[in-house]
């Protein structure tokens, strides 16, 4: 079964949001080698916990196509969620790399 548009846009940005995440992770593992601060630490461990959430959603995206295809809200409402954290990861990558 294909995936709807919906959940391929939001496949699409769990991928998007990973490949934000992975420049941060390697930003903050030097920052935490260097400065070993709390601050540093939560954020290393924030964007790990984002790391493996992506991972996970993004493979339940494409191995449980029939999980989301039954309801037109769930697929809006997993869409919705997966916009708001491209947004905040967008902006937390814009800070941490100016």
């Amino acid at each position: 079964m294909a995936m709807g548009p919906l959940i391929t846009a939001a496949s699409a940005l769990a991928a998007l949001n990973l490949l934000l995440l992975l420049p941060l992770l390697v930003v903050w593992i030097r920052n935490y080698a260097t400065f070993r601060t709390g601050l540093v630490a939560g954020l290393l461990a924030f964007a790990v916990a984002m790391v493996l959430e992506n991972a996970i959603a993004l493979y339940f995206f494409l191995s449980m196509h029939s999980f989301y295809a039954g309801d037109p809200h769930v697929q809006q409402a997993v869409l919705v969620m997966r916009s708001i954290q491209f947004v905040g990861i967008a902006i937390l990558s814009y800070v941490t790399v100016r």
